[in-house]
This record gives C-alpha cells, sequence and structure tokens, in this order.
C-alpha cells in the first residue's frame, strides 16, 4: 500500500460511519490521488492559530488591486515556516504537519479559501504548486458523475 492509499484509507476509516460518507470517500479517492500525485511530499505543514485553523492569506494582483484571492501556504518541512516572513514567529501560529491527502480533502469544504499553495523546495519559497478549490471540485464532480453513470441501470432491464 503507498503512502497515499494509506492516507485515503486512513480518512475512510475516520469518515462518519453514517453509510454514505466511507462510499463518498472511496468515490472521490481518484480524485485527490491525482492532484497529491503532482506534488513532492506526502505531507505538508500548514500554518494554524491555537483554535486549529489555518492561517489564510490574502494576496492583490498588483496590476488590479481589487482581485484578490485567499491562499494557504504548505510547507515541506517545519523549517520552511520561518521562511515566510514573521509568521510563523507568532505566539498564536502553530504549524501541524498533514497528509497531504487530507489537505486537498480539506480543501473542498474551505468555502473562503481559494487555493492551497504547495511550496515544493525545502529551504526556498521560489519553487510552488498551486492547487484551486474549483479545479480540485471539478475533478471530484467528474468523478462523481462517472461513478453515476457506472451505476445505472439499463431502461430494457425488466
Amino acid at each position: 500500500m503507498t503512502d497515499l492509499e494509506a492516507q485515503i484509507q486512513l480518512l475512510i476509516d475516520n469518515a462518519p460511519q453514517d453509510g454514505m460518507t466511507p462510499k463518498i470517500l472511496d468515490t472521490i479517492a481518484p480524485a485527490l490521488r491525482t492532484i497529491a500525485q503532482r506534488l513532492r511530499y506526502p505531507q505538508y505543514y500548514i500554518l494554524q492559530n491555537l483554535q486549529e485553523s489555518w492561517i489564510l492569506t490574502t494576496l492583490s494582483n498588483k496590476a488590479n488591486p481589487e482581485l484578490e484571492k485567499r491562499v494557504v501556504y504548505a510547507f515541506p518541512r517545519l523549517q520552511d515556516v520561518s521562511l515566510f516572513s514573521s509568521v510563523g514567529l507568532h505566539p498564536q501560529t502553530i504549524a501541524k504537519a498533514i497528509p497531504v491527502i487530507h489537505i486537498l480533502f480539506q480543501l473542498v469544504a474551505l468555502e473562503p479559501v481559494d487555493s492551497i499553495v504547495f511550496f515544493e523546495t525545502p529551504g526556498t519559497t521560489s519553487n510552488a504548486n498551486e492547487v484551486e478549490r474549483t479545479e480540485l471540485q471539478n475533478l471530484i464532480q467528474q468523478h462523481l458523475q462517472q461513478n453515476r453513470s457506472n451505476r445505472q441501470v439499463p431502461p430494457d432491464i425488466a
């Protein structure tokens, strides 16, 4: 079992056992896996406040300051958090290691977040891979539709 497969299984095992959620997670797992395979590390460090809410950064477009997007930064190593200004030094902020599949799953539900920026090279913030929430949602939607069409009952079954 690969690390990604183990992360997916952990997500399924920890899901509410309501008869639906584990099945949904199993259905969307290929979308999560597809995005995770583009990333370099099995886990990243996410800045959080003491209530475990992720720290959002609002970025403005230099040419058009009204255009903004809210991102969460994901760092490959704990010491890389300090590369990002003084945010990591704030006493109300902690960096927590989170498996990449769990980060992507959270992204789907985090309404205020537009994307997660995964820094891929330790020691620098110049090499990043941005995963937009809409991209992940669209990929999940495709998998849900494929799964639905695979289960349709033929009209002439009677």
